[in-house]
């Protein structure tokens, strides 16, 4: 894991993009691309650049910020003990939080703010109704690597107020044709934990056309806490019990003088679907007479009448095209669909009945329903880049516009019923960006026009709302985005780099939409649903030698009108608080290489963050509170230390001993509304947890390569940080030991 400079800028004009960007080495490059470009091409090298919010290769040391790229290695390594979409990100990224071990990532925040999520440039999930689910959406057995963009940035467009986080899928390496079959067996050794994996990808390169296929299917059984007790079925979706069947294809042709221009398309369609064996059983929390002895959520066989499979089914489709010579530069074309639903598991809370819950409620007539949240994507994206402009030395430009159409709505899916109205967002986005390298230094700037319009339609609300009619109605958003920034490249091994750059977002509209309760509301005069804009500065060193790295920042990050997540009293469910939030955070990375047998890494996070206890009155009464509200486990991620070391212990053997540690935190704060003479306090405890995991391959010669993986080692009982506040039956413990066998063979 290499943590090194990102994408920002300085000074001039142009807040970055990057499309659907590809981060493959066959992409065409300009003729006079300059030398580290021209190593993109070369899978070798390709830890060395990054294409996430530049759009074509860039060299890492020219680019001031701080990102993470997350290699083949270690994402193979986190492979062999899990195949957690998210548990990687938690192992390697500093600032990324704890993994929610389920098909939800709720609470898995970056830098303590949602990020964009990217599969190959293309956005998952929708920012109109973020229903936690956008970090399961392929086979990671799939990706060739991750670029995370640490800190808010509009590079890509909306979505990215914690950053950004680019699923980068494999590309084909070596002429000819080379198969690849993945088998895997993992249990925790209850009679119904067994899981099982096979895959095979297909990858094909020869002359100026190359192939890859995959598919795969992963079976899951019932997870198992350190205590030998089922784990209970995550009510925003368990990856437990589960079945997911993946199908991924991506072809392209180069072509034109020298291959030049390239035309590539891809398609990936992924399902994961639970199999309805098991029940939610809940626990309790503190000992009372109501809860003599605490327990957490459990899971019994058994199924709820009438109830659908929950599922993650996401399709989308992409279709890029590059001339590495356009007018003296290098021109990109991108267009893609995606098609994505996701429902959730039965609930039988106040908020899903077919009448108000009040004192004249009958239980009897009490019903289960499942939420189900649809959206629709479509993108184009023109992007231009012309090195050498006005023939100055080191002068780059990088200039285009992308257009989004995204759709999203939310229902209840067993009694068909509409919970967030249909939601469409249409955007255009012209930017450009500056690049200017003199000697030793990069100077960046860049600007971002945000033009998008919100439409949403006329809807009643659920009756646990009243069913209040609200007239729909449309809203415009406008931002002018701009970054800049520097890297001093003061010797051969170390750079120091400082920035300043906006991120821009919408705030998960569809919570504040259906939460309405009071009569006469419109669409156009809400406003929880205005935008987030979020100012970052960072400043940091990094150190690249022989044997290793070492990278360190400070960021700053604040808005006047931010977002944090709160659980509701009356039904212990999530909702959005809109106030002025900051947060600030440290970050260490690094690793060693003694020699060829061992090697150590290791990383340090810090993230420390305020909100208000109220907003400003929207009759103009009084102003938002002061900074005082502590934000808590449900945004920002307890103190975080990772290390692992690795043996090579034979030329074609290897093991590796990683180790992650969540501290413990304490919270507290309080404030008085003077307009109102209002007390408000707020205090959150969390308690931290040590994970060792264990990862063993050995290659042969004639029988492929077989693997060891063991997680959670000392089957440590624990509780999930996020899981520690009370919230609707959200008590849930972490996963036992688990152990796995990996079979990889290539031919």
């Amino acid at each position: 894991m290499k943590q090194v400079p990102a994408a920002f800028g300085v000074f001039l004009l142009a807040a970055a993009v990057s499309a659907s960007v590809q981060a493959q080495q066959n992409t065409p490059l300009p003729q006079d691309a300059p030398a580290e470009e021209e190593r993109a091409k070369d899978a070798v090298d390709l830890d060395q650049v990054i294409v996430t919010g530049v759009r074509t290769p860039k060299a890492v040391d020219k680019i001031p910020g701080a990102i993470t790229l997350v290699s083949r290695e270690e994402i193979q390594h986190t492979l062999l003990v899990t195949e957690d979409a998210t548990a990687v990100l938690a192992r390697t990224v500093p600032g990324y939080a704890e993994s929610s071990q389920a098909m939800s990532n709720t609470g898995e925040t970056l830098r303590g703010r949602i990020a964009l999520r990217l599969f190959d440039g293309v956005p998952q999930g929708s920012p109109l109704r973020e229903g936690g689910r956008n970090a399961t959406f392929t086979d990671m057995g799939m990706v060739g690597r991750i670029e995370v963009i640490n800190g808010p940035s509009a590079s890509e467009g909306i979505g990215a107020a914690g950053g950004i986080i680019n699923y980068l899928s494999k590309v084909p390496e070596k002429e000819g044709h080379e198969t690849t079959v993945v088998s895997r067996y993992s249990s925790q050794f209850g009679d119904d934990s067994a899981g099982w994996k096979l895959g095979v990808n297909h990858a094909y390169k020869q002359d100026n056309v190359d192939f890859l296929g995959g598919a795969s299917i992963i079976d899951r059984g019932i997870s198992y806490d350190g205590n030998g007790r089922r784990i209970g079925m995550n009510t925003s979706g368990s990856v437990s019990d589960s079945e997911a069947k993946n199908l991924f294809l991506k072809g392209g042709i180069n072509f034109g003088e020298s291959g030049e221009q390239r035309l590539q398309a891809t398609l990936s369609h992924f399902k994961i679907e639970g199999k309805g064996n098991y029940v939610q059983v809940e626990g309790c929390r503190y000992v009372d007479e109501d809860c003599p002895v605490p327990v957490t959520n459990t899971s019994e066989r058994g199924q709820i009448f009438g109830q659908k499979a929950e599922f993650n089914d996401f399709k989308q489709y992409a279709v890029k095209y590059t001339h590495g010579n356009f007018l003296g530069g290098t021109l990109g074309v991108d267009a893609y669909y995606a098609d994505q639903a996701m429902r959730y598991l039965p609930e039988n809370g106040d908020d899903k009945q077919l009448v108000k819950v009040d004192d004249d409620f009958d239980e009897a007539d009490r019903i289960f329903d499942q939420s189900e949240i649809v959206t629709e994507k479509k993108g184009f994206r023109i992007g231009w880049t012309r090195s050498e402009l006005f023939n100055v030395s080191g002068l780059e430009l990088r200039t285009g516009i992308d257009l989004v159409k995204d759709t999203a709505q939310q229902r209840l899916a067993l009694t068909n019923r509409l919970w967030v109205p249909p939601m469409e967002y249409e955007s255009k986005a012209p930017y450009a960006q500056l690049t200017w390298d003199i000697g030793p230094v990069t100077l960046s700037g860049g600007y971002r026009r945000e033009d998008g319009d919100l439409h949403v339609d006329s809807y009643t609300t659920t009756p646990y709302r009243n069913s209040v009619f609200v007239q729909g109605g449309g809203v415009q958003y406008k931002e002018n985005l701009v970054n800049y920034g520097a890297i001093w490249r003061i010797t051969d091994e170390w750079s120091a780099f400082a920035s300043y750059g906006e991120g821009f977002g919408l705030p998960n509209i569809g919570i504040p939409l259906r939460n309405i309760s009071v009569e006469g509301q419109s669409v156009d005069r809400i406003a929880d649903i205005a935008a987030i804009v979020v100012d970052n500065t960072e400043f940091g060193i990094n150190w690249r030698g022989e044997r290793g790295s070492l990278s360190a920042s400070h960021y700053d990050s604040e808005t006047p009108f931010g977002t944090s997540l709160a659980i509701d009293p009356n039904n212990n469910d999530f909702i959005l608080s809109r106030a002025p939030t900051r947060i600030k955070g440290v970050e260490l990375s690094s690793d060693w290489r003694f020699n060829e047998q061992w090697k150590v890494s290791a990383l340090y996070s810090r993230i420390r963050g305020k909100t208000a206890f109220w907003a400003a009155a929207p009759n103009g009464d009084y102003d938002a509170g002061g900074l005082n509200k502590p934000m808590g486990v449900l945004d920002i991620n307890p103190d975080k230390i990772s290390a692992s070391v690795t043996w090579n212990f034979l030329p074609n053997g290897n093991v590796t001993l990683g180790a992650t540690r969540l501290a413990d935190r304490h919270l507290s704060g309080s404030d008085v509304r003077d307009f109102d003479g209002r007390e408000f306090e707020y205090e959150e405890n969390t308690y931290g947890y040590t994970l060792f995991d264990l990862g063993v391959n050995y290659e042969t010669e004639r029988f492929g390569k077989f693997s060891l993986g063991i997680e959670n080692l000392t089957d440590k009982q624990y509780i999930l940080s996020w899981s520690q506040l009370e919230g609707f039956q959200n008590y849930w413990a972490g996963r036992g030991r688990m152990v796995s066998i990996t079979h990889t063979i290539t031919f």
